[in-house]
């Protein structure tokens, strides 16, 4: 017989088996782990998506995006191809999309198979998103590891004023 632990969260180890040594850690990556960081779902025609947390937006005539993408990511070569996408700030029941979308939750049926989606041109939004910009890409260049991807914002949709889900130190976290 076996124990089994009802509780939601429950641990397996009390560390993480795989983790970097704390005296070899990245310095750069520890810094960056305890700024707080929008999560955001870029999506793009195909339809393709990623779950990114490094979005800023620039005010100014145009407009602009800025974000750091995997370049190795689906997402990336979908952009490429339209040359247009779209960035929904996502919310605290977002969280499992979020997953999702990251790579670290399943997707039986493909990323868009579950919730429920809204067409746009620049790529499907979540239905229930408070909020989306549909952005042009401009540029993009190694940044890193990462692509820095630049774009102008060409439309932006207001639908509702929705708490944010952050991410800091490895986990999501919301406003109180």
């Amino acid at each position: 017989m076996f124990h089994v632990n009802p509780e939601p969260g429950a641990e397996i180890h009390h560390t993480d088996p795989f983790a970097v040594p704390t005296g070899q850690r990245s310095p750069a990556r520890r810094l960056r782990g305890r700024l707080a960081a929008p999560v955001t779902l870029w999506t793009a025609p195909g339809p393709a998506g990623l779950t990114v947390s490094s979005t800023l937006v620039a005010e100014g005539e145009p407009d602009r995006l800025l974000g750091l993408v995997d370049p190795e990511a689906d997402l990336w070569t979908a952009i490429e191809d339209a040359g247009r996408f779209a960035v929904a700030p996502l919310g605290p029941s977002h969280r499992q999309l979020a997953d999702r979308f990251a790579g670290l939750f399943p997707s039986p049926g493909g990323l868009f198979a579950t919730d429920a989606w809204t067409d746009t041109p620049y790529g499907p939004v979540p239905a229930d998103a408070g909020s989306w910009a549909g952005c042009r890409l401009d540029t993009a260049r190694e940044y890193g590891w990462a692509l820095l991807v630049e774009a102008t914002i060409e439309t932006v949709e207001i639908v509702a004023d929705t708490p944010p889900l952050l991410h800091h130190r490895g986990r999501y976290h919301q406003l109180p």
